[in-house]
């Protein structure tokens, strides 16, 4: 049987097409205008990666912002539920899953079978999110995925003050015109980032075995940041990319959904 799930989020759409328990292939995009459009975009690449056609998916589970969007869906499923799915099926001894997605996070305590038992959300700012980390790697002119290596050059770690995204932007450009180095700025805003995270994940009863999903877990720094203040192993590598597990965890959902009907 082969299954999709699509996962529109709030910054990037992914897919997770899937037959029966192996990846056959997935994909990562920048958002569009409508969900219908990042979703249609998001398909046709994974498709395209498993030469296949949308007429051979046999079902396909929608999560994400834009879930009730994705023309091809045959149902949707929280992303909540999506991520600790996705995570289950990457190592069922995973007890909490640490999502830091485009414009929210979250963190989830699964059970021994996947199922979601607790879960907390961040506030409406932004800060410590994967736009956020966007924005600050366009005022320091650096690429994304340079934020988690440059921070490992710090000397010194400077602690950015402000929790407001806005405000925090403003500080790092303070900073900068201060002389302060970049590694020593980037470094601080990784440990902002993985602070923010420490006060949500205190609501949730903390499992010996955690993950992080979403973009943010291909920053390097703020994984050690995250594991130095919780005091855990986060599980890594990934058989998957990361920024894909709700999508993986959609497929996983479209693949029960198939095998009962």
């Amino acid at each position: 049987m082969v299954v999709a799930g699509c996962d529109v989020g709030s910054t990037t759409g992914k897919v997770v097409i899937m037959e029966d328990d192996r990846i056959l292939s997935y994909s990562i995009v920048r958002v569009r205008p409508e969900s219908e459009l990042t979703a249609q975009e998001a398909m046709d690449e994974a498709l395209g990666k498993a030469n296949l056609n949308l007429n051979q998916i046999q079902y396909c589970v929608g999560t994400g912002y834009g879930r009730v969007h994705i023309p091809f869906a045959n149902e949707t499923v929280t992303e909540i539920a999506c991520h600790g799915r996705g995570a289950y099926w990457i190592d069922p001894s995973i007890g909490t899953v640490i999502d830091i997605g485009g414009q929210d996070s979250k963190v989830i305590k699964i059970d021994g079978k996947g199922i979601v038992q607790d879960f907390a959300m961040s506030d409406k700012c932004a800060a410590g999110t994967g736009m956020f980390l966007e924005d600050i790697a366009g005022v320091l002119e650096l690429k994304l995925e340079d934020l988690g290596p440059m921070s490992l050059q710090a000397k010194e770690v400077i602690k950015i003050s402000n929790q407001c995204s806005v405000f925090a932007l403003s500080e790092v450009i303070s900073l900068v015109a201060e002389g302060k180095t970049i590694p020593d700025i980037v470094a601080g805003i990784n440990d902002s980032v993985a602070s923010r995270m420490i006060s949500m994940v205190v609501r949730i009863v903390l499992e010996e075995k955690a993950i992080l999903s979403g973009g943010v877990a291909k920053n390097i720094g703020v994984c050690q940041n995250l594991e130095e203040k919780l005091g855990v192993k986060l599980v890594n590598p990934f058989p998957v990319d990361p920024q894909v597990i709700g999508a993986l965890g959609a497929s996983l959902f479209a693949k029960v959904a198939l095998e009962s009907m």
